[in-house]
């Protein structure tokens, strides 16, 4: 487990990257979207995450931000015809949405377990109380 508090980017990162954003070793996935139901590392609880259709909706965001564009100046620069256009671009709008979905749903994760959203509140009251224990038996040795 981890010892010194993990960041929120540090979190996020590691939910992106399909890892336990407490320890950063374990699996945060048993299968492509469904995420484990605690780490095989350090056993942090994960199942309860509450992504819903988040992921889903930022993939589609940013996806929709890059191919539009770049459609568009296919179409300014070349006008293909439509057949062509649909049988470049619908391919690259499948294959980067299933490449982002799921890195992004672990960042999302990441995120709700490193502020406490949800069910991982009491995980996240368990980390600041160990970080301060030894902070507080510092202060009592120094007061006697």
């Amino acid at each position: 487990m981890t010892t010194g508090s993990v960041s929120l980017a540090k979190a996020m990162w590691c939910g992106f990257r399909g890892k336990c954003p407490n320890c950063g070793e374990g699996h945060m996935f048993g299968r492509f979207l469904k995420v484990a139901g605690s780490c095989d590392h350090c056993g942090e609880e994960l199942f309860h995450q509450r992504a819903d259709d988040f992921p889903a909706y930022l993939v589609m965001v940013v996806v929709g931000h890059l191919v539009v564009p770049a459609i568009l100046a296919v179409e300014t620069a070349y006008a293909p015809p439509v057949w062509l256009q649909l049988a470049a671009w619908l391919p690259v709008t499948l294959f980067a949405s299933l490449a982002l979905l799921q890195p992004t749903k672990g960042a999302i994760v990441g995120l709700q377990w490193q502020i406490g959203m949800h069910g991982f509140e009491a995980g996240k009251l368990r980390r600041e109380a160990r970080e301060l224990a030894p902070v507080l038996v510092k202060a009592d040795s120094r007061a006697a």
